[in-house]
């Protein structure tokens, strides 16, 4: 039975990610941040006490910002294969906290190889690392966006994320480490954090259409991005692990829309007039914009033998599906004198 390590496994990649490895008979074993709120909601549905004979999911108290706990979990672990999907995602609050954004996304990477790297030196074990990278790390750079195209970041996550594309790159060519670098456009799920636009916008939609909200207010309706859904490109991510050598892949749909172009097919599905509803709130704009980001995954689809499933139309189908059952639930708490956890997300 191979054994994974996965960081980040309680956001929305790391659920998906968890679910395949289980599938496919791995141990998998996540690092958790301790925190005095549950934030495992994701995988609750995956876990089992750690005394079942069964249990194929173990989770671990750590930090990208703690090598030494890295290195110990490491040697309890014996991974097969490293996950690196922890990081401060998002681009908008990169902007208000850019030193813990880079010390997660750029140091923990360099702190997390680096542990790696010394357990190889130990153990004389192979293990396989996967490095999660982001098209914003393309930035102003035109699309279509390739492997060969020049990053340009436009943000300190974004900057982060490309210093950490090249320690990943360095330790592949420095130590002959099996390194590899996914570049992953934008993919969204219903697991996706309410503060992220796609579901920002799926979330808000559907309490405006039960009535519990009457106005959702977004930054830049022209942004253009390549959307596609998280289940798909987390098995991109195996692939790139199961490949006979190390290398970076783009992992993209190759379809572009723009946020007003998502905004319009979710009222639309919803049968609302998103005009008489969303405004645009200059606070939502960044200092430094990304126009346009679509990528080409001709690589990935030749090498790999990888392309997504589900397109645009499907993806928000099945958030809008998954939002107003949320939205209708709330609905039924409130008209029984419930008063549900506020999600301030989903006003602004």
């Amino acid at each position: 039975m191979k054994k994974a390590l996965v960081t980040g496994i309680t956001g929305q990649d790391g659920s998906y990610l968890a679910e395949l490895l289980l599938s496919k008979d791995y141990q998998v074993h996540g690092i958790i941040r301790r925190s005095a709120s549950f934030n495992t909601d994701r995988i609750e549905h995956l876990y089992r006490d750690p005394h079942d004979p069964e249990a194929r999911l173990f989770l671990h108290y750590g930090d990208l910002t703690d090598g030494t706990c890295l290195r110990r979990l490491l040697h309890r672990v014996q991974p097969d294969e490293v996950y690196n999907l922890g990081a401060q995602s998002h681009v908008k609050i990169s902007f208000e906290q850019p030193g813990y954004t880079a010390d997660v996304d750029a140091l923990g990477t360099l702190r997390l190889l680096e542990a790696v790297h010394d357990h190889l030196s130990a153990t004389g074990k192979p293990v396989r690392f996967y490095q999660a990278g982001s098209s914003e790390m393309f930035g102003a750079s035109p699309p279509p966006q390739t492997e060969n195209t020049p990053f340009y970041p436009r943000s300190p996550y974004a900057v982060s994320k490309v210093a950490a594309h090249w320690f990943g790159v360095n330790y592949r060519e420095a130590y002959g480490m099996f390194v590899a670098n996914g570049i992953l456009f934008n993919h969204e799920s219903p697991r996706r954090g309410e503060t992220f636009v796609t579901r920002k916008i799926t979330r808000a939609a559907c309490r405006i259409k039960e009535g519990l909200q009457d106005q959702l207010f977004l930054g830049n309706l022209d942004a253009k991005r390549d959307w596609g859904f998280a289940g798909d490109y987390v098995e991109a991510m195996w692939r790139l692990l199961q490949h006979d050598t190390p290398d970076t892949f783009v992992v993209a749909t190759g379809e572009a829309h723009t946020v007003r172009e998502f905004v319009e097919a979710v009222f639309e599905k919803l049968g609302l007039d998103w005009k008489k509803s969303v405004a645009v709130d200059k606070r939502y704009f960044r200092p430094t914009e990304v126009d346009s980001l679509c990528g080409d995954a001709t690589k990935a689809r030749k090498v790999l033998g990888w392309k997504p499933q589900v397109g645009f139309d499907a993806l928000v189908t099945m958030m809008v599906d998954h939002d107003r059952e949320l939205a209708r639930q709330e609905k039924t708490l409130r008209a029984a004198g419930h008063e549900p956890t506020t999600r301030g997300s989903t006003h602004g």
